[in-house]
């Protein structure tokens, strides 16, 4: 079984933020900067949401907002769920499924400490799944 420390053992551990009186644009900019699709959105140091691509496109775009004078406070999704770093990826993929999202943060010890998305966890049960198929090919062909 993975856990959410597993995934992030292969990311670099910088969480893309960006504080909740920022605009939009600043915001859009960001996450074309690092080819992500959320940040987490932060006041005085504590997480108050999470902006994504979603957020964008329903709240802006086909609201017809302009993103260079709309705050992020104003259109970001403001029930975040998380997980910690124990956390078994089966419960962050039911978590996401249920609540049709595809990020959640990684809170400890009330401080951030990762973003995992849907695609970290699909990569990383491909990869277990392959390592199985190799043990048991090994295992079939006499090489254990």
């Amino acid at each position: 079984m993975s856990f959410v420390r597993d995934v992030l053992a292969t990311k670099n551990g910088d969480v893309a933020t960006i504080d909740r009186d920022a605009t939009v644009l600043e915001a859009a900019r960001r996450m074309r900067e690092r080819h992500i699709g959320a940040l987490v959105v932060l006041s005085e140091g504590r997480i108050v949401g999470i902006f994504t691509e979603r957020d964008m496109l329903y709240r802006i775009v086909a609201a017809e907002r302009d993103p260079a004078s709309t705050l992020v406070c104003d259109v970001m999704t403001d029930r975040v769920a998380f997980c910690a770093a124990d956390t078994p990826l089966e419960a962050c993929r039911t978590a996401m499924t249920r609540n049709r999202i595809r990020h959640l943060p990684v809170v400890e010890d009330g401080g951030l400490r990762g973003m995992i998305s849907s695609g970290d966890i699909l990569a990383r049960e491909l990869a277990d799944q392959q390592e199985t198929i190799r043990w048991m090919h090994e295992y079939m062909h006499g090489a254990l």
